[in-house]
């Protein structure tokens, strides 16, 4: 299997109670358009267009262990997942001693050698984070512990071309107690760190176009708040749907009026990176009434009813966000092309429970057989 790609080949969070806070620009006033802070990280080429796709194939990604350990048609299937650039999450978990050495061990096996090849990574560090966060505030400890581990990251990243989705399920950071920044803070320093990288470009993350509690007005409200707070003057841009099951053009159309409302804040030209690992039969929060909505079944077939909610895989990873091949709408295609940097796989619905583990092969195999898009 070829190792390199070329360019155009958590949980399902409940309701976050959206507190008052000041005014973003009053509370850092950094924030503002006007502040003159250079914005690092904003290159105009598209990296995922320019740079061939590095895969990785090690030990860190459940699904190359299991196709590596499968035979027959079990292989087959899971070569589809196993050999396609995927973002890797790294977060607490990984110890802060340790995290240089294992962002450089990942870094040269997605390379394999070919020191153009682009490398995706997912950061998950903010410790609390999900419904913690919405009941207490990080120590002074964690916070210096987060920022040594971005600093160490950021080092082992050096002169490496490399994608960043930063801190999925970005709504949390919403939820803080008694509306302090303090974890935004901490997305907007990784964010500033890792964009000063030579060739990284980072995406906050900020929910999806289903998220809970926005609503279709507040919810491009409530993620310009997470992009302004969490470092978006630094970014390249934001990514949409990393744990939900929204459609493409869903997503497409929320990402556009959020560009448009951060363009009115003096942040122009924020590109866009969208899941589509989750989103091959899409549907929206609240929809799936099965036992465990963070979990939702396998479709049967790649021709399930709309109407049944399951997940299968969506569109594969790929630059080609307009291609014909994956039956957008042609107002969908044209935002597509025009705003969207990739369609990638930084979901991860082959592990149990929204992309925790254990990695399920059983339910990866079906996931295969019933996307429509292979």
């Amino acid at each position: 299997m070829p190792k390199l790609l070329a360019p155009l080949g958590a949980t399902l969070a409940l309701a976050v109670a959206l507190l008052a806070t000041p005014a973003d620009a009053a509370h850092h006033p950094e924030d503002a358009a006007s502040s003159g802070i250079a914005r690092t990280g904003r290159t105009v080429d598209n990296p995922f267009a320019t740079h061939p796709w590095g895969v990785y194939q090690g030990k860190m990604e459940p699904s190359w262990v299991a196709w590596s350990n499968a035979s027959g048609t079990a292989k087959d299937n899971l070569a589809y997942i196993a050999n396609k650039a995927k973002d890797h999450w790294f977060g607490h978990w990984n110890p802060n001693d340790k995290i240089a050495s294992q962002v450089h061990d990942y870094i040269a096996n997605s390379q394999d050698g070919d020191k153009d090849a682009l490398v995706q990574m997912a950061i998950f560090r903010v410790v609390p984070w999900e419904h913690d966060a919405c009941n207490r505030l990080p120590t002074a400890a964690e916070r210096a512990s987060y920022r040594q581990w971005i600093d160490r990251f950021a080092g082992a990243i050096g002169n490496t071309p490399t994608a960043i989705v930063l801190q999925p399920d970005g709504p949390f950071a919403l939820c803080a107690p008694g509306g302090s920044h303090a974890p935004s803070d901490l997305v907007a320093y990784a964010s500033r760190v890792l964009s000063a990288q030579p060739n990284t470009s980072v995406y906050i993350e900020a929910g999806a176009s289903d998220w809970p509690m926005f609503g279709p007005k507040g919810g491009v409200t409530a993620a310009v708040k997470i992009l302004v707070r969490g470092g978006i003057r630094y970014a390249r841009g934001f990514a949409l749907n990393g744990t939900h099951y929204a459609s493409v053009p869903a997503n497409v159309e929320r990402a556009q009026a959020i560009r448009k409302a951060l363009a009115a804040k003096g942040y122009d030209d924020r590109r866009v990176v969208i899941n589509t690992s989750n989103n091959g039969h899409p549907f929206n929060f609240g929809q799936y009434t099965g036992a465990d909505p963070t979990n939702p079944v396998v479709c049967n077939s790649s021709t399930t009813p709309a109407k049944v909610t399951c997940e299968t895989l969506g569109v594969p990873p790929t630059a080609d966000v307009a291609s014909d091949r994956w039956n957008l709408p042609a107002d969908t295609a044209r935002l597509a092309a025009k705003h969207v940097d990739a369609y990638l796989w930084f979901g991860r619905p082959w592990l149990h429970h929204v992309g925790s583990q254990p990695f399920v092969k059983k339910r990866a195999v079906k996931l295969v057989r019933t996307t429509p898009y292979r």
